[in-house]
Formats: C-alpha cells, sequence, structure tokens
C-alpha cells in the first residue's frame, strides 16, 4: 500500500480552552496546518516533529518507553491539541519525534475521529460501518 496524505490542523489545545471561556480571542490559538501528514495506521498516536512542537508552544510533560521497529526507546509526551482532519477533531497527546520526520496520525486519533483508510484509493474515508458519519462506538 502506498502513502496516505491528509492536511490536518493542529492547535494548542490550552488555547482552545481558554479562549472557549473568552479569556483570550480565538486569533492567539497558536495553531498550525501541515498539508502532508502521514496516515500511518502502524503507529499509535499523533507524533510530530519538534520544531513544530515548539511551534505549537507544548509542554513537555513526561517520558515514556516506546518499541519501534529499531528498538526500545524513551519518547517524549507533550501537552494536547485539538487535531482536525476533514472537518472532523479529537484531542490527543503528542508524541515528539525529530524534525528530519513527518508528522505521523496513527491508529487512535483515526479511530476518535471515526476515520478508515482506503487502501485502493490511498485516502481517508468515514467508517463504513457508520454509513461513512462520525460516530464514535462507547462499549
Amino acid at each position: 500500500m502506498g502513502s496516505v496524505l491528509v492536511t490536518a490542523k493542529m492547535e494548542n489545545l490550552g488555547d482552545v480552552l481558554i479562549a472557549n471561556r473568552k479569556r483570550t480571542k480565538k486569533a492567539k490559538i497558536r495553531s498550525l496546518e501541515i498539508s502532508d501528514a502521514l496516515v500511518d495506521s502502524g503507529a499509535t498516536t499523533l507524533s510530530l516533529p519538534k520544531r513544530l512542537i515548539d511551534q505549537l508552544g507544548l509542554e513537555l510533560l513526561g517520558k515514556q518507553p516506546m518499541r519501534t521497529a529499531g528498538g526500545v526507546c524513551e519518547i517524549e509526551i507533550y501537552s494536547p491539541v485539538r487535531l482536525t482532519v476533514q472537518d472532523r477533531f479529537c484531542n490527543t497527546d503528542v508524541h515528539g519525534l525529530p524534525d528530519d520526520c513527518p508528522v505521523l496520525i496513527g491508529q487512535v486519533p483515526l479511530e476518535l475521529m471515526d476515520f478508515v483508510i482506503d487502501p485502493k484509493g490511498l485516502r481517508l474515508i468515514g467508517n463504513p460501518a457508520h454509513g461513512g458519519k462520525w460516530m464514535l462506538d462507547l462499549f
């Protein structure tokens, strides 16, 4: 299967919550739009290069061991973002990557936004089990 690339918007969730409480203007929300985020069904989480983490002003929350194809390593966990793809969104912590890596959207955010990969069309589609509409299973 080839690569699936999507446009993804990431907003500092702390900024979003402050703006929602009307303590600051929405224009002050730190955000980025990436036109070539890689959908990686083999990854678990949302991972961003460190330079983008810095632009979003995310805070380091801690470190966690992670298994990779190259073995076990320690990865940094950062404060959450609101991730938006095709008018669907989820809130998720961010894992740090070296600056030479692409933005990776893993399986957990995909499930929260109820997307599946269409391997023939190399695109994200709404989950056919839900008629393509955004729905979450709570069981």
